[in-house]
């Protein structure tokens, strides 16, 4: 039997490759940081390191390693059961704890990532009577999770409040009994942040739940990093926040869902992949503890953040390059054909700079682009040597006629 299936899979792999949108895999033989050791055509190298989600520059920062190789004494390696068997540590219920006071929320349950904690959320609360409106533009986690309920869906167009108006008013109109708004906090291709101060004056008028995925914004977007919610000052009035820990928190691995007390509760008894699933290892959990300690001092490293995002952003422009507007560190250069964002890409990689470029399924058909992301770890110097690259790369695609 697998013999026809093997000649169709070749057959789409080889499609895959002629449109341009294959993605090779790079092997990275050092920690995450903001240089790296790449194989790139077989010759190891150092190079830059502009395509990583390590936003406070902490994955390999010193106190972190040292409260991981701690926990890994105290605490052991892994669970090897769920959280309601014996999966449930000491560590766990101080990070959700820690969690919940970070992000001023009532309760938090820990999910082995934010895949899985988002892939929990909407069968768990939400059923046939009810109804689920999600920007069009949500993560991946968020349309795979609503997919596994049973809700009413509605979408609405990227930031749009006039389209989510009209969409919550048809699914009040159809007599939905809970109605729950979803957006990512920050859209992680497009660096664009979310309107929630109108989403949450939206969702008070017509009675419904506000729940943000804010994976792309915990931990350096707001005066204390605590995200989207802190920096639209509605902290008090979202419900329902879901994040990860493999970003600007260290890194690693983890999801969480910081909530209501009773949606968290709820959660505990109902969700699946939590219920389904290893528990998070203690060693991150612990390793995410020190994060949070470092959090609270970290302003210097949000300002450098904040400084590196800046000066590529403008001297891009300058540069005249397509850049997204806005001040994310996520700083999409679009390219728009996806073979010609892939050949800069390898071209960026050969001068220094590790990047990667995105296409379809990841963006629309025609939107290519180089998605760069800045790290506190970033000097001014790393930061205009990639802008330089980005010029001399563009150079030689002009000369070559690509």
């Amino acid at each position: 039997m697998f013999d026809s299936v093997r000649d169709d899979l070749r057959t789409t792999l080889d499609e895959i490759r002629a449109a341009g949108l294959h993605k090779p895999e790079r092997v990275i033989g050092t920690p995450q940081s903001a240089t790296v050791a790449v194989t790139a055509g077989g010759r190891p190298g150092d190079v830059l390191n502009f395509c990583a989600n390590n936003y406070l520059g902490l994955a390999d920062h010193p106190e972190v390693v040292a409260a991981a190789h701690e926990a890994l004494d105290r605490w052991g390696y892994g669970m090897a059961s769920v959280r309601f068997i014996c999966g449930t540590q000491e560590v766990h219920k101080e990070l959700e704890g820690r969690l919940s006071a970070f992000l001023g929320q009532e309760d938090t349950i820990l999910y082995s990532s934010c895949f899985d904690a988002n892939g929990g959320v909407f069968e768990t609360l939400l059923g046939a009577e009810d109804a689920v409106i999600s920007d069009a533009l949500n993560h991946a986690s968020i349309i795979d999770g609503i997919r596994l309920s049973k809700a009413r869906r509605f979408r609405y167009a990227n930031r749009d409040m006039a389209d989510l108006e009209q969409q919550l008013k048809e699914a009040s109109e159809g007599g939905a009994r809970r109605k729950l708004v979803v957006t990512d906090g920050v859209f992680s291709m497009d660096g664009y942040v979310a309107p929630l101060r109108e989403i949450c004056d939206l969702a008070d008028r017509y009675d419904a739940m506000v729940m943000v995925d804010d994976s792309h914004a915990v931990g350096f977007v707001g005066p204390g990093g605590r995200g989207t919610p802190e920096l639209h000052g509605v902290m008090d009035r979202v419900d329902i926040i879901t994040g990860t820990l493999g970003k600007a928190l260290g890194g690693a691995s983890g999801g969480y869902v910081a909530a209501r007390a009773e949606i968290v509760a709820l959660l505990r008894q109902r969700s699946r992949p939590y219920l389904f699933s290893n528990t998070l290892a203690p060693v991150i959990a612990a390793a995410s503890l020190k994060v949070l300690d470092l959090l609270e001092s970290a302003g210097d490293l949000r300002e450098q953040l904040a400084a590196n995002t800046a000066l590529f952003r403008s001297r891009m422009t300058e540069e005249g390059f397509d850049i997204l507007p806005g001040d994310h560190a996520i700083a999409p250069v679009m390219i728009g054909d996806a073979s010609v964002a892939g050949r800069m890409a390898e071209l960026l990689l050969e001068r220094g700079v590790y990047v990667i470029g995105f296409s379809y399924p990841v963006v629309p058909q025609g939107a290519a682009r180089i998605r760069v992301q800045l790290s506190a770890a970033h000097s001014t110097d790393d930061v205009n040597r990639a802008v330089d690259a980005f010029v001399a790369a563009r150079a030689e695609l002009d000369a070559s006629g690509t």
